[in-house]
């Protein structure tokens, strides 16, 4: 029957290792993850009816488009779009040139009688004029350049704001001799060129800058300057024209480019005491908030996710080689250290809010993966990771659009993967601090690469979302160091952390050691080397061995003159005394630890590896000392059992291992020029015995472990041991090195 039967079969611990408390724990752990989404991701419902009063303030589930504002800002963008104006080259220098083409071809015919060159001019310049237009707009239209609304807008300013010619001017064109027309035409040309080139919507305003220009120009006849006036006039028209279809289609782009106006979460939708009109029932209902018409599949939905979740977690820990596999005490840690890392996240989702968007950045979201790390395993921790990214993915999304906000997600899945890669060989509390610093670096720069991309957010959102980051790095560090001892105190967790911590030779127990056993303390530290180096082999905790076995022997500090390793220039006392007195006091040193431990409140796997490391084994030198005196005597040999450690048998392999090592190492320091046969023969005689003798009954060392643990001592001894007193040969195998510091005496009596 192995060490877990046995277990099982006591009530008091059954529970730790119970299938059906493992089953509970997961459903717990369901339920733990559907309360914490419930209120991001169901909406919550009220029983209301048309007619009634608001009891309450009913605020928005999520954001919600408002469509009455949404389409009232799409109107003012439309209205404050400006009109939007054409301007079009009309080439009116070429209806100059027909009009004074016209005007030298008809001067020059003779035969044309005056009254009629008079009555030709009258008809012929507004036709010119006419056709110019329609020219021009029939080939803009062939072209395609402008559209058909366009085209009629020019025909229609160009038309109405038509200069008419007065009908003096007529009678005064037949008499213009063709050296003046010559001279006429450059100038005209010039100046509506001139006046074009200007945007032009009432031309009646440029036609009045001709007589300025035409005054300055170089024509000096006063007859010339006035028909030119006249005729420039007639070619000026409007070329700025309002696009209706181009103000439209800018008004419908403004129109598109509005983004929907949002009631956002928690903004109120009703107030408290405001009547329910049908409106309001009815946005309310298409919001499935009512009670009486609220849609349940939200619900299912969020259950199979938090099962799926729940699930994922279920196999990766049935899957794990490490004992929380089996473990229901490392189980119920591990829910525990979730549910605190979701509350945290919970209480910092509570205060987002539009002023403060990025302010979830602050929560500590990698805290529980270092405590994972720290208290379980770094292979759990990248669980743990994966499961808190997607719940702060849900948990501070605040566009409701979509159920996830990836940006949360991904930065918690980073900054948790930089605190496990930094913590995970942590050894010092500062270690933690500096973890905190790598979490807020790295939140910063994916974050800050996050917004870069986007491009839209404010220099102001920008600055709070990475000081939000580095403040939750530092939360996460003194989180961490704060919630550490809880764990280690109410899971009876010995954490690397509080390990090194023990192991500084300041700690009182350990000065009282040197101080007052000075060979023990420096076999306790010989013994702490080869028990680490021999747990790393076979993958014990070596950091624990180590540490165990500078605090296995603090009991000989009661009676330090004992026992031999400090027995320097005095007589041993032992030579006098009866062997049972001797037994109870080498026995009792044991005990005595593990009082003084508990006095100074060491963690209790190092006070099983002070009452444990000699199990039940055989004080050898003392019963036979007893035996005969008692054959001597003529009494009855004493009972061997008499003569045996009170135990209990090792309960780990780490205790195991620091047993072995306490007996190899005063074993080795026992021979006089040791070399590695010796070694070899002696680190095997010991492990044997001590297998024979059933000290590793309750510990599940395997004998491949065992043999593992002899080479790896073996390879160790060489280097570290001093010259003591050979110990004899002609002894049992089952002889137990672990009192061959007070045997050694043997040789002196």
């Amino acid at each position: 029957m192995n060490n877990i039967q046995r277990k099982l079969q006591n009530p008091l611990v059954g529970w730790k290792y119970s299938a059906l408390v493992r089953f509970l724990l997961f459903i717990l752990l369901t339920a733990v993850l559907y309360a914490s989404l419930t209120n991001r991701m169901i909406p919550q419902t009220y029983d209301i009816q048309v007619g009634t009063t608001a009891e309450k303030d009913i605020l928005a589930p999520r954001a919600i488009e408002n469509a009455i504002a949404t389409e009232k800002a799409k109107e003012d963008a439309a209205q404050h779009v400006q009109p939007v104006f054409r301007i079009v080259s009309l080439k009116n220098e070429v209806l100059i040139e027909a009009m004074f083409e016209k005007l030298q071809q008809i001067n020059a015919d003779s035969e044309v009688t005056l009254g009629d060159k008079v009555n030709i001019f009258k008809s012929v310049f507004p036709i010119l004029a006419q056709d110019h237009v329609d020219k021009q707009i029939q080939s803009f239209a062939i072209s395609g350049q402008y559209n058909d609304a366009l085209l009629q807008e020019m025909r229609k300013n160009i038309n109405e704001q038509q200069y008419r010619i007065p009908e003096e001017t007529f009678y005064k064109m037949p008499r213009l001799p063709k050296e003046d027309l010559t001279l006429m035409e450059p100038v005209a040309k010039e100046i509506v060129t001139r006046l074009m080139n200007d945007q032009i919507m009432e031309a009646q305003t440029v036609r009045a800058k001709v007589a300025e220009l035409v005054n300055s120009s170089t024509l000096t006849k006063s007859m010339s300057r006035e028909m030119v006036q006249e005729i420039v006039r007639a070619a000026i028209t409007p070329n700025k024209f309002l696009d209706q279809k181009g103000t439209e289609t800018a008004k419908g782009h403004a129109r598109d480019n509005v983004k929907p106006v949002f009631v956002n979460k928690n903004d109120v939708l009703v107030s408290k005491g405001e009547p329910i009109t049908a409106d309001i029932y009815q946005r309310l209902s298409s919001l499935d908030m009512l009670q009486d018409e609220a849609s349940y599949w939200p619900r299912i939905g969020l259950i199979i996710m938090v099962l799926m979740l729940a699930l994922a977690v279920f196999m990766f820990v049935k899957q794990s080689t490490l004992s929380i596999s089996s473990n229901n005490v490392q189980l119920v840690m591990l829910l525990l250290i979730i549910i605190i890392n979701l509350l945290g996240m919970k209480l910092f989702s509570l205060v987002q809010n539009l002023d403060y968007p990025y302010i979830g950045l602050l929560a500590p979201t990698a805290m529980g993966v270092m405590l994972i790390v720290i208290l379980l395993d770094e292979k759990l921790a990248f669980m743990g990771a994966m499961l808190f990214a997607v719940m702060a993915s849900m948990i501070f999304n605040m566009d409701h659009l979509q159920s996830f906000d990836f940006r949360y997600g991904l930065v918690t899945m980073a900054t948790s993967f930089a605190a496990i890669f930094s913590i995970q060989r942590a050894g010092q509390r500062s270690t933690i601090l500096k973890a905190g610093v790598i979490v807020a670096l790295m939140g910063m720069l994916l974050m800050g690469s996050l917004l870069l991309i986007e491009d839209h957010e404010s220099k102001r959102n920008m600055l709070f979302a990475l000081s939000f980051i580095v403040g939750s790095g530092l939360l996460t560090a003194v989180f961490v160091i704060g919630l550490l001892p809880f764990f280690e105190t109410a899971f009876g967790i010995l954490s690397p952390l509080k390990l090194v911590e023990l192991s500084n030779p300041n700690h009182p127990l350990l000065r009282k050691l040197l101080t007052e056993t000075p060979g023990t303390y420096h076999h306790s530290i010989m013994v702490g080397n080869l028990a680490e180096t021999a747990a790393e082999a076979i993958g014990a905790d070596g950091l624990l061995c180590r540490v165990g076995a500078y605090y296995h022997d603090i009991g000989k500090t009661k009676r330090p003159a004992y026992f031999i390793e400090n027995q320097t220039n005095i007589e041993n006392p032992h030579d006098k005394m009866d062997p049972e007195l001797s037994k109870s006091i080498i026995v009792a040193h044991a005990r005595d630890g593990v009082e003084m431990l508990k006095e100074y409140h060491i963690p209790k796997q190092i006070r099983d590896i002070a009452e444990q490391h000699h199990g039940t084994t055989l004080l050898q030198f003392f019963y036979h000392k007893a035996k005969k005196i008692a054959e001597a005597a003529g009494e009855p040999v004493p009972d061997e059992q008499e003569y045996r450690y009170d135990g209990p048998l090792a309960q780990s392999k780490e205790v195991a291992i620091v047993g072995i090592a306490d007996c190899v190492e005063a074993a080795v320091r026992s021979l006089r020029s040791p070399n590695m046969e010796q070694i070899d023969s002696m680190v095997r005689k010991i492990i044997k015995g001590r297998l024979d003798d059933g000290q590793f009954n309750d510990c599940d060392l395997t004998t491949k472990e065992l043999d593992q643990i002899a080479k790896t001592l073996n390879e160790t001894l060489l280097g570290i041991f001093h010259s003591r007193i050979e110990y004899p040969t002609n002894l049992p195998a089952g002889n137990q090195p672990s009192t061959i510091q007070n045997q050694e005496k043997e040789k002196r009596s």
